[in-house]
Order: structure tokens, then sequence, then C-alpha cells
């Protein structure tokens, strides 16, 4: 995993619907399946350090992905490196991918203006259908 800045996707499952409070946002009903959860990282440790802290337990609930975390375990991430702020758009093309909804309006935007940066599939989209929608190379690492 890349020590830079990039982009990421990290998926969640969740085995069953949740009714979870996020901050300051309220409590909203999170589907079961997979929950995948666009992001940015630009400092110190880059791409490497953002997911490594998505993996540890307990932690303070800082991003809306706080909240969700402890309820959903990871099981892929895609990533791009590069300087470009690209999450907007990733968010928006995984949004469009065949089976993709937004379950919780907002998530994952509180520095922009996109409907939700946390898009829900019934299962693990394709990855190459992604990069070529999105026009980066993306890669991967699974967690199962």
């Amino acid at each position: 995993m890349s020590r830079g800045p990039g982009t990421y996707v990290l998926f969640l499952a969740l085995e069953e619907d949740e009714r979870i409070p996020v901050g300051r946002k309220g409590e909203f009903v999170f589907p079961a399946g997979v929950l995948a959860y666009v992001g940015s990282a630009r400092g110190p440790g880059g791409l490497a350090a953002r997911l490594a802290r998505h993996q540890r337990h307990p932690k303070p609930q800082v991003w809306h992905i706080d909240f969700l975390r402890p309820f959903a375990h990871p099981i892929a991430t895609w990533w791009a490196t590069g300087i470009d702020r690209r999450e907007c758009v990733w968010a928006e093309m995984l949004a469009r991918m065949p089976g993709a909804s937004r379950p919780v309006p907002g998530f994952g935007t509180s520095d922009c203006r996109c409907p939700a940066h946390l898009v829900h599939f019934p299962a693990l989209p394709d990855r190459e259908a992604f990069a070529q929608a999105v026009g980066d190379e993306v890669w991967e690492v699974k967690w199962i």
C-alpha cells in the first residue's frame, strides 16, 4: 500500500440491517450488504496510514465512517495514488454502477456538496468497470 497521497474506496460488509447513530447527523438504518466508502488520504503516511486508521479499534469518532466501522467489517479496498482530488468523482461513478444506492444522504460529505460518499451494493462491484469509468489505474486489496 502506498504511503503517498491518493483516493480510496473502503468496502465493508454489513451482515444485517443496522440502525446506527452517526454523530450529529442522527440515526440511520444501514442496509445489509456491501457498503463502499470513498475517501482521500493527503496527510502524513498517505493511503497506508489512512487505511490503517480504518482498521483500528477503538478510536475517536471523528468522521462519519468512524460511526459505521464498528458494525461492519472490511472486505476490500480499491485505491489510486495521486495528488488530484478524485473522491467526489469516484463517489459519483460508484453510485452509477449497477445495483448501487445511496442509503444515507450526506454521509462522508462534510467538505463537499456531493449527495453522499457512501454507496450500498448487494455484492462487491466490478473493479475493472469502475477503473474504466473513472479513468484511473485502480489497485485492489481483498481483506477476506
